[in-house]
């Protein structure tokens, strides 16, 4: 079981600050390490610059060369590091710089990090936490804007989350770290420094658990489910739909693996249509298992199959034209025309 996370505000201190989701992590990184001296932060230009997001920045300075290390351009060392690490008693947190680096280190997190739990018979506790930028929408080059998270999320002995907001980037940056079980935790770098979704964030007390889903808006004609960068977007068709007199419904699944999909069922069961919506490739997909368990478990509910607003089963094109990769408001709208059109 995970050890609660403890808040450690001073009463004088102000409980609400107005963050982005970037600004957020990295306060929440900080509250981790001034609550517990095992917590260590490796990774590719971590320390002195403060990570290329600069989510991690500032904190080599206040905390020092050896709870902030700058790592070599490795992977696999990076996640086998943290592994030896946990196995002495830290809680090390790795940042894979872009999710498309993280295939060096795939070995170690699907061999060593997964398994040395059960492969020990629980007698030894991996608690690592490795942070995955993912997602598209920044106009890089190729290996820096993809979203392998269903890859992971098939490997038993792993948690996988994702944030969409300051205020889940803040608390469940700080439960996963706190949880004594590996997590991968992919951000949505697209949204690190968005303004737009700036808001205050309660640091007196945690949201809620981190393995649990989310109605972020209520509705009543159809529901709409994602992670991560696709919230907002979701959260944008939602807000355009009512203004044609549509109301959907939109949850934050927030955790991947394992998934929370009792509030999707509840939803459902009252929308009668689903439409599941991820940067993702559609195929052998999170959006794949929500549609499949979705169709079981709330068959005589479904006025409408289950839709997805996905990426194509492409690689991830050249940054000129992921603005057509990419699910779009546009896109939702119409998987939704074509779910109430049934």
């Amino acid at each position: 079981m995970a050890a609660p996370v403890q808040s450690r505000v001073d009463s004088a201190a102000p409980t609400a600050q107005k963050l982005t989701i970037g600004k957020a992590l990295n306060m929440g990184l900080r509250a981790a390490m001034e609550a517990d001296d095992k917590v260590v932060i490796l990774g590719e230009d971590v320390g002195k610059l403060g990570g290329v997001f600069r989510i991690t920045d500032g904190l080599q300075k206040d905390f020092g060369e050896q709870r902030v290390l700058d790592t070599p351009l490795a992977e696999s060392g990076i996640i086998g590091t943290a592994v030896g690490l946990a196995v002495r008693g830290f809680r090390p947190v790795c940042e894979i710089q872009f999710e498309g680096f993280i295939f060096p280190g795939f070995d170690q997190i699907s061999s060593q990090l997964a398994k040395l739990h059960y492969r020990t018979q629980g007698k030894i506790k991996v608690p690592v936490v490795v942070r995955v930028p993912f997602g598209g929408g920044i106009g890089a080059v190729e290996h820096h804007s993809e979203s392998p998270e269903s890859l992971f999320a098939h490997i038993p002995g792993l948690k996988v989350v994702s944030c969409s907001n300051p205020t889940d980037a803040y608390w469940m940056i700080q439960q996963a770290i706190a949880c004594d079980d590996p997590v991968l935790f992919f951000e949505p770098k697209r949204l690190y420094h968005n303004g737009q979704l700036k808001s205050e964030v309660d640091t007196s007390q945690p949201a809620g658990p981190l393995f649990a889903s989310r109605v972020v808006r209520q509705g009543t004609d159809c529901t709409l489910v994602a992670y991560g960068p696709s919230v907002k977007v979701c959260l944008d068709a939602a807000a355009a739909a009512a203004d044609e007199g549509r109301s959907l419904e939109v949850i934050d699944l927030r955790t991947i693996s394992p998934l929370d999909l009792g509030p999707v069922f509840e939803s459902v069961r009252r929308t009668g249509r689903l439409v599941a919506v991820s940067e993702a490739s559609a195929e052998s997909s999170v959006t794949s298992e929500i549609a499949a368990r979705v169709q079981q478990e709330c068959f005589y509910s479904l006025e409408a199959p289950v839709l997805r607003a996905t990426g194509f089963d492409t690689p991830y094109p050249p940054s000129k034209l992921e603005e057509h990769f990419l699910p779009d408001l546009d896109r939702v709208l119409h998987t939704v025309d074509r779910a109430m059109g049934w």
